[in-house]
């Protein structure tokens, strides 16, 4: 008699026992920064140095040092902050909804998209407070009482909300990431050699001993914060989207924006993530612990978002046409065929065409190519908000208000500067804490031994019998 068991795939390869987890991890943390550290460290605080420069000359100046006009009052700045709005989507899609639904795929990247979250949020924040013009009132969109009479925010703005959703996204992030941490944190502690790192992470782990209790809370709060994490995911993004649903601009003017929107940001927000992990595995050697089998289900997800965008993006033409309104239908027909048509077909070649090469199982789990595509996936999302911008205002309803938007030198400094903040804090997060989540990897080692030790008990029976 003959018993056969279908075992899946390791999620920890390479035989590690649990005293390899916590070298492997840890080692990066405890060891001296490696040159290709310092010189990538050292590019992205010059880029994030001459995007402050931009942001000075932007806050001193005006936004009239960037390149908007009468008629295209939105654009670069928008642009890129809904795009960073998006990134940071799949952080907490990874952390939260995974979470609650027991996917142990999730434990080897969560940390690090959750790290990607945070920043990405900043990075979009940046570009609200440059936007207002004049920063130092931004506490203005905040209900608080003030000494204006009876001046208040207009609560049926979807701009109030978005401070509401984004402040509450990043609160709620940041929290569910540091309590990830802490019993890492704990052991960093504990194996410190010098007193310095000792009384950090001494402090930073709260005093974790590791004890049945710590660890019953720990996986408490841990369920309570990927609840309250889980409707953010949908919310925020939608949010986003009435900024332009609730107008009547042709092409803005649309339900289908919030769904659209949520389904873009985790497609954007997944590629961000495997293009920052495929690096971070390759630099610190983590193939072990993100293998290919991560990278095939991402790939997966990246698929079905990128569907499900490009279905959107044919529902629109169809609404529009369906619609019989002339100016809907002139706005997509103008996005397509007009001026900015460059723009358009990099959108449609980068989100629809490009992720369907990854039906293609030997491409899905080509590192080379789904590293080249999770690129490619985040500038067509870039071109993607472009596109719905400032294709909707370069042409209004009379031709003689018709106008181009060209970026200047200050508009490409300060999305320059985006990147040099997001990738120096994402740096530094690489070099002092660990990037991948020892404790629950060590959990998901415990699970696939004992499966391992069971389908060999059945194989062993099966010869017996």
């Amino acid at each position: 008699m003959h018993i056969s068991s279908h075992v899946r795939p390791d999620l920890v390869t390479g035989g590690k026992t649990l005293h390899d987890v916590t070298e492997d991890i840890s080692r990066h943390v405890e060891s001296k920064p490696n040159p290709r550290w310092l010189i990538a460290f050292g590019l992205s605080v010059l880029l994030l140095g001459y995007g402050l420069y931009n942001v000075y000359k932007t806050v001193w100046f005006g936004i009239g040092m960037w390149g908007l006009n009468k008629t295209v009052g939105w654009a670069w700045d928008i642009t890129n902050f809904v795009w960073w709005v998006g990134i940071g989507h799949a952080g907490t899609l990874i952390s939260a909804i995974l979470l609650l639904f027991r996917q142990k795929w999730r434990t080897s990247i969560n940390r690090a998209a959750e790290a990607m979250t945070i920043f990405a949020v900043l990075c979009a924040a940046s570009f609200i407070l440059e936007h207002m013009g004049r920063p130092w009132l931004a506490y203005w969109p905040l209900p608080l009482p003030n000494a204006f009479g009876s001046l208040w925010v207009n609560f049926n703005s979807p701009l109030v909300w978005d401070v509401f959703a984004i402040s509450t996204y990043l609160s709620v992030s940041v929290v569910f990431w540091y309590i990830g941490m802490i019993p890492d944190l704990a052991t960093i502690r504990d194996r410190a050699t010098n007193k310095i790192s000792k009384i950090v992470y001494g402090s930073l782990s709260f005093g974790w001993t590791g004890g049945a209790k710590d660890w019953s809370r720990y996986e408490s709060v841990s369920l309570i914060l990927a609840g309250l994490s889980t409707p953010l995911v949908l919310s925020v993004h939608t949010i986003v989207s009435f900024d332009f649903a609730t107008s009547v601009i042709p092409g803005w003017h649309t339900t289908i924006f919030p769904p659209y929107f949520v389904a873009g940001a985790i497609f954007s927000g997944f590629a961000m993530v495997l293009t920052l992990m495929l690096i971070t595995r390759a630099v610190y050697k983590l193939e072990d612990y993100i293998t290919l089998e991560h990278i095939e289900t991402m790939n997966k997800i990246i698929i079905l978002t990128g569907s499900i965008v490009g279905v959107a993006y044919i529902t629109e033409f169809f609404i529009a046409w369906y619609s019989g309104v002339e100016y809907e239908a002139y706005a997509f027909i103008n996005r397509a065929t007009g001026p900015y048509w460059w723009a358009y077909w990099s959108m449609m070649t980068c989100n629809v065409i490009s992720p369907q090469l990854l039906w293609i199982r030997k491409l899905r789990r080509n590192i080379a190519a789904t590293f080249i595509i999770s690129i490619i996936v985040n500038i067509g999302m870039w071109f993607e908000r472009f596109v719905i911008i400032v294709t909707s205002l370069h042409r209004d309803y009379l031709p003689s208000s018709w106008a181009m938007f060209f970026p200047t030198s200050v508009d490409v400094g300060d999305y320059l500067n985006s990147f040099g903040l997001f990738f120096t804090l994402f740096f530094l997060f690489a070099k002092f804490l660990p990037v991948i989540n020892m404790a629950e990897v060590k959990g998901i080692l415990k699970s696939s031994q004992k499966h391992h030790e069971k389908a060999y008990s059945k194989k062993s029976e099966s010869a017996h019998v």
